[in-house]
């Protein structure tokens, strides 16, 4: 049956979008690239995450983009290896022109994670789980 699942996410501007994630550490298969959208891969298993321009998405959701300024609509988490790397990743987004809304912090004794959002206003965060600590 499912043999893969990726995720379609509106930007406003493909190649701006492009170039913060690459500037973030993603790649990007460029055979499936065009104009209106981009293939951004995550992960060892390369989990696909579909840049749309707005409008093009729009027409195939058949509904409107939500307001990201007003309102989220998911969280997307990726995971980190370390603390440090949680922390590199928090400064290449400032400096790649995200926002960090959250900046890296301990949470709940056995995570450490940053949240922040692209440039579109999708929020993200990044956690490292100590799965020591983790309360039983």
């Amino acid at each position: 049956m499912v043999k893969k699942i990726w995720l379609n996410l509106p930007v406003k501007n493909v190649e701006k979008s492009k170039i913060f994630f690459t500037e973030i550490g993603f790649s990007f298969n460029e055979a499936h690239d065009t104009e209106s959208m981009a293939c951004m891969l995550v992960g060892e298993n390369n989990f696909a995450v579909m840049l749309f321009e707005e409008t093009q998405l729009e027409s195939c959701i058949q509904n409107k983009i939500t307001d990201t300024t007003l309102s989220s609509e998911m969280l997307i988490s990726i995971d980190a290896q370390s603390i440090e790397e949680v922390d590199e990743f928090a400064i290449k987004v400032q400096n790649a022109g995200g926002n960090v809304f959250a900046k890296p912090a301990e949470n709940q004794g056995w995570m450490y994670g940053c949240g922040f959002a692209d440039l579109d206003g999708h929020r993200w965060n990044v956690l490292y789980m100590d799965m020591s600590k983790l309360p039983k």
